[in-house]
């Protein structure tokens, strides 16, 4: 038994020693990266953060550093919380995605790139104004609703806060965490209407009669 298990591992090296050695020269050839490739350079949709925190909370590391203050709206009636710091540190990050499960929103995403080093641990991190400022190139990893639309982070387009989310229009018209639903005029999309949000609500009530 154990002497069969030796002979598949010599075939395996014996297989791999006929085959000629090839050099990649980075940063003018890239290998190919899988869609879910867990990277740096993290994708943080600020219209659809609550300041919640869960984030931080699950980072089993606790790199995450969020501060929030009460925006100018009540919290009471739902509102979300004004972000004054939101720093991720990298040199102590093990990219094993748990900020990004933990996000009941669809916030924030994990990158598509690996070029974040630096010369000094005190520059890798980072701030909130980088995460602001940053191209929306979003992994997949364990985000189904842009694996299943094909969607290569690598290749495509950036992504829109209103193109990353689990949800529909009407859940946003019912919810009461306080993200902002601002479109961007030179993309096409449009705020929901008085007659959506009567569907909605028509919707609702025939449910309860329903049920």
């Amino acid at each position: 038994m154990y002497g069969m298990g030796m002979a598949k591992g010599l075939m395996v090296t014996l297989k791999n020693m006929t085959k000629r050695p090839f050099t990649v020269q980075y940063p003018e050839e890239r290998l190919k990266q899988h869609p879910r490739f867990r990277g740096e350079e993290f994708a943080w949709y600020e219209e659809r953060c609550t300041g919640c925190a869960s984030c931080a909370k699950y980072c089993p590391l606790g790199i995450i550093k969020i501060v929030t203050d009460p925006s100018e709206t009540a919290v009471a009636k739902g509102d979300k919380y004004r972000l004054e710091v939101f720093d991720i540190e990298l040199a102590r990050c093990m990219f094993c995605g748990l900020c990004v499960e933990a996000c009941p929103y669809d916030a924030l995403f994990m990158g598509s790139g690996f070029e974040q080093g630096r010369y000094s641990r005190k520059e890798m991190v980072i701030g909130i104004d980088q995460l602001r400022q940053a191209e929306k190139h979003p992994s997949t990893f364990f985000r189904p609703q842009l694996e299943s639309t094909g969607y290569d982070p690598h290749k495509a387009r950036p992504l829109h806060w209103q193109e990353v989310g689990r949800e529909s229009w009407r859940w946003h018209q019912q919810e009461k965490a306080g993200m902002r639903l601002v479109s961007r005029p030179d993309e096409g999309y449009s705020e929901p209407t008085e007659h959506d949000g009567a569907d909605a609500d028509a919707g609702d009530a025939s449910t309860e009669q329903a049920s």
